[in-house]
């Protein structure tokens, strides 16, 4: 038994040490898909571990049980008992021998293979910066689409239809209000906290009474702290606050006499739930994620089409054209069905996972690629050079837009992490950014090429927010836009973001394509935004 507390003890002491350097783990899915395999063979380890636990204590048990009997039946008369020549002698043995050899047996440390597994293991695991971004992802998941806690908290999330989940436990609902906490979102603070309580037989509110009184509810945070004096009357901190609450709260309501209860009211109202980083746009945003607040008119609808696209003849689609669909019609928004096959999917996937690195955004005023909280996904970049299955891909994107792609940056391949998303922003360069793509040599980038290879059952959407359009992920198929007027003027119209994946793994590749190259396949017009 020594053995084993101790043996757990090594256990525990390795699991909650900090020994990770990672912290960008939770941004692509795809790349945690290998945890739940070190997970597996971990659990394999420990089952092996206490397999060989039990069988020494069975050894053990096996051994008390003889000499209980025997020690009983001895003590009963013990001259009588050591009388006997053969007693005599096997005492002797025992206390000399054999106890010596079941001390050595309690004392064999069976945990060594499963901690040396452990150990190897652990090199690769997530660290603190994981398990926070996965948690921000949930809260920021549970604000994007209006999600409820108890939903949340079952597991039974839209788009989750024959999928394994778990629920949420207390623990968890309390660990995600403890993340929102240190990020000063008092809202979801208090919607984890309460739903923390609610999941409790019964429990106090040590740290909801503090975030309370951040959010404006001096009531709730009152009526929590009386709550917790009830289950622990001695509470230090509850009965300093107390007092505290009760001094707020009557001078709250005497501020709200004087400027009016209603006024102060909708303020709060106003901000509640919002980051620090608010942007302006990020109702609209999480509108059209969705799906709500999409801009087109039933006229403008019946002018979108469907249609087989040969590129004026091009010799590779004359006899087999590409299905070609208008998604928006200002800016023009294209996709394309069955444009890559599952087979050219998986092998693109393949090339970029061992390679996938957190994606970053170039900093507006250093210039310096850095990752953002805004950014959630990793990416790669894959060369025509290093498997034909890009080069076929290049110039399929350079055969049905008749744009010229040797000018363009490398395939870029995405994987979105727990809640990945993609704030609204602009593919091309702002005049507000000369240096932007200076290196490169070849102008602004002038079209995108958004090409899903994944479907994604619930979340995930590219929303262009100027304009109010929501694009849906769809396996194999590939949605095309100029960024640029044929002028060269950037095209505002065409900011977008990419939504929060809900439920499933979200895998996309861009090609983004330059202006060099361009000069007589889109000619200038005559007017700044032809």
């Amino acid at each position: 038994v020594v053995s084993l507390s101790a043996g757990w003890m090594v256990i525990f002491i390795l699991l909650f040490s900090s020994s990770s350097a990672h912290g960008d783990i939770f941004t692509s899915i795809g790349q945690m898909t290998d945890l739940l395999f070190v997970e597996k063979d971990l659990v394999s380890s420990l089952k092996d571990y206490i397999r060989a636990e039990e069988s020494k204590l069975e050894q053990i048990k096996k051994w008390a049980d003889k000499l209980d009997v025997l020690s009983a039946a001895a003590t009963l008369d013990p001259e009588a008992f050591l009388g006997h020549p053969v007693n005599a002698f096997k005492l002797m043995k025992r206390l000399n021998t054999e106890w010596g050899e079941l001390e050595s047996l309690v004392l064999t440390d069976t945990s060594h293979a499963f901690i040396s597994n452990l150990t190897i293991h652990r090199q690769h695991f997530p660290n603190d910066e994981d398990q926070t971004g996965a948690a921000k992802a949930l809260t920021r998941l549970l604000e994007t689409y209006r999600l409820d806690t108890d939903t949340f908290s079952s597991g039974e999330l839209p788009g989750n239809i024959g999928l394994i989940f778990n629920s949420l436990t207390a623990s968890d609902c309390f660990d995600l209000g403890k993340v929102a906490y240190s990020e000063a979102d008092y809202y979801h603070t208090e919607l984890w906290m309460i739903q923390a309580l609610k999941q409790l037989d019964a429990g106090g509110g040590g740290a909801v009474d503090a975030v309370a009184v951040d959010q404006g509810a001096l009531e709730r945070a009152l009526d929590f702290t009386r709550r917790l004096l009830a289950l622990d009357p001695t509470h230090q901190r509850a009965n300093g606050n107390l007092k505290y609450f009760e001094f707020q709260l009557a001078k709250q309501r005497k501020a709200e006499e004087s400027e009016g209860e209603e006024g102060e009211a909708r303020k709060r109202r106003e901000t509640r739930g919002r980051p620090p980083d608010y942007l302006p746009e990020r109702k609209k945003y999480e509108q059209l994620c969705r799906g709500e607040g999409i801009r087109m008119t039933p006229r403008r609808q019946s002018r979108l089409f469907c249609r087989y696209h040969d590129n004026n003849r091009h010799p590779m689609y004359v006899i087999g054209p590409v299905k070609q669909e208008d998604e928006w019609d200002r800016p023009r928004i294209l996709r394309y069905h069955d444009i890559v096959s599952d087979a050219e999917i998986e092998r693109v996937k393949e090339l970029a996972k061992p390679r996938l690195r957190r994606a970053t955004i170039s900093n507006p005023v250093t210039g310096v690629l850095e990752p953002a909280h805004y950014r959630i996904s990793k990416s790669a970049w894959l060369g025509a050079f290093e498997h034909p299955v890009v080069d076929r891909i290049n110039q399929r994107i350079e055969d049905v837009t008749g744009l010229d792609v040797t000018t363009a940056e490398e395939l870029q391949v995405a994987n979105y992490g727990v809640g990945g998303q993609y704030e609204p922003h602009f593919d091309f360069r702002r005049k507000d950014e000369p240096d932007a793509f200076e290196e490169l040599g070849t102008g602004n980038r002038i079209a995108t090429w958004l090409l899903y290879m994944s479907d994604v059952p619930a979340g995930g959407a590219t929303v262009f927010t100027d304009v109010g359009a929501a694009v849906w992920p769809k396996k194999g198929t590939a949605v095309f836009w100029y960024n640029l007027f044929p002028s060269g003027e950037g095209d505002d119209r065409t900011r977008h973001a990419a939504c929060p994946v809900l439920v499933g793994n979200k895998w996309v590749s861009n090609k983004w394509i330059h202006e060099r190259g361009q000069e007589f396949r889109r000619r200038c017009g005559l007017r700044e935004t032809d």
